[in-house]
């Protein structure tokens, strides 16, 4: 499943950026100051954030199921990749703070 014309571009743009080692496209993505939770773990503003995408494994996205919730978009998915545990499904992202071009505020959970 791919994330449906219906969700905003730059939604769509992550996911299709995300898999990519073109890291400065992904970056661009976000505000300047934006938030990435991943792993119980906050990085702010995008120097930590180029380093949270550094430190991680490119993996692949299966998109099983996409909501609009309390104005917050989550995006469930499976990743697969070169990890522990690969794949694992029911990944969820959920982000919570966006505009048509930017992400500013992003919590990935399980």
């Amino acid at each position: 499943m791919t994330v449906t014309a219906a969700a905003p571009r730059v939604i769509q743009r992550y996911f299709e950026l995300a898999p990519s080692p073109d890291g400065e496209a992904f970056l661009a993505l976000f505000t300047a100051d934006a938030l990435v939770e991943d792993e119980g773990n906050e990085y702010a503003g995008i120097d930590a954030i180029r380093a949270w995408r550094a430190a991680a494994p490119l993996v692949e996205y299966t998109i099983t199921d996409v909501e609009l919730a309390d104005e917050r978009l989550v995006v469930t998915c499976t990743i697969t990749g070169d990890f522990p545990g690969s794949p694992f499904p029911g990944l969820r992202f959920h982000f919570e703070d966006f505009d048509e071009q930017h992400v500013k505020v992003l919590r990935i959970r399980p």
